[in-house]
């Protein structure tokens, strides 16, 4: 399938900015800007055939500058939070930007969904390659690390991104895509009638400024027990921050890639699949959201308008040795693929 390219605008920095339309052969189509590697629009159909958009975004540029929710980026040099915005590391401190007061989140200030990246299409696979050099010291991380993101739409209208990144020098690495998603396309005002499910038995708890506090606790028994498919509000408001913003520790087993939730909006007959690579996957359900934004459409993106599932390795890794490890050094290669599948359940299946 070709590629369709057009302007997007002009970054802060002013380097032009450019919009991809990859299509599947169902006439599925993902929209993803180089600016932040951001996927700016999903569109699939629902049960009646009439397609919507299930992702959260804006239809020009200047909607994600700056990027405060970081709709649908890809967030790097560290997804998630690192406390008090430093870290040790070969008996060497670092200094991050505290950008989420006492903490550092997504990279810092400019994190990499605020960056422009280079492009290269590759029609063959009906996919785009993204590619970004960070330089030593970016953000107060060592190394120059050189990131790559593969997006590639199948044409069973699955969404696969493949990330890779090679650095000259030793430094935590953890990239995942930030896209919220809303299955109803927009129809439902939140996600709370969303029926999800995850493929975790235990997750990481957090303090109440969210940095885990470096236990790997059962979700039994708990409104975090997502094993079985819930609706989404049923213990939304039960829990400290106003709703679901944790880490869960997924059932890796023996497989390389595993099936990490599901996500099921009866009204539209929508169901998303996430699958990755990825020992972690963050559940958020837009509790930060405020009203201040409007998206496409006219739509007020409120609290718990979309929700996240973002594959990671566990927050505050470089400061919590019994996590698993996310210090990438010269000569390794960092790599790992998530897939976002959208598929129609229609009633009674």
């Amino acid at each position: 399938m070709d590629i369709k390219k057009e302007a997007f605008g002009s970054a802060p920095d002013g380097q032009q900015v450019y919009l991809y339309t990859l299509t599947n052969q169902r006439g599925i189509t993902v929209k993803i800007t180089n600016y932040g590697a951001i996927v700016t629009s999903f569109i699939t159909p629902d049960k009646q055939g009439e397609p919507g958009d299930v992702v959260a975004g804006f239809d020009e540029l200047s909607g994600y500058i700056p990027n405060n929710p970081h709709f649908g980026g890809v967030v790097g040099r560290f997804a998630n939070r690192i406390a008090q915005g430093r870290f040790t590391l070969d008996g060497q401190a670092h200094i991050l930007p505290v950008n989420d007061a006492p903490h550092h989140l997504h990279g810092g200030n400019k994190g990499f969904d605020r960056v422009v990246w280079q492009a290269e299409e590759l029609p063959q696979q009906n996919a785009l390659k993204l590619t970004y050099r960070s330089p030593d010291g970016e953000e107060g991380y060592p190394g120059n690390l050189t990131a790559t993101v593969v997006y590639t739409l199948t044409d069973d209208n699955a969404l696969r991104i493949d990330y890779s990144a090679t650095t000259d020098k030793a430094t935590p690495v953890n990239l995942t895509n930030h896209s919220y998603f809303n299955l109803s396309a927009g129809k439902a005002k939140d996600v709370s009638g969303h029926l999800i499910q995850i493929n975790a038995e235990q997750y990481t708890p957090v303090d109440d400024t969210f940095i885990p506090t470096g236990e790997l606790a059962t979700v039994a028994g708990t409104p975090m027990d997502l094993r079985q498919p819930q609706l989404v509000g049923k213990h939304l408001h039960e829990i400290a921050g106003g709703g679901y913003d944790h880490n869960y520790v997924l059932n890796l087993g023996n497989e390389r890639i595993v099936k990490a939730a599901e996500v099921y909006e009866p009204a539209s007959g929508r169901v998303l699949e996430v699958y990755t690579t990825q020992p972690g996957i963050q559940f958020y359900t837009g509790n930060f959201l405020d009203g201040s934004l409007t998206g496409r459409d006219g739509r007020r993106y409120t609290r718990h308008y979309a929700f996240c599932l973002e594959t990671q390795h566990f927050p505050d890794s470089p400061n919590q040795p019994a996590f698993p490890d996310t210090i990438l050094r010269p000569g390794e290669v960092y790599e790992q693929t998530t897939i976002y599948k959208l598929s129609v359940r229609k009633q009674g299946q």
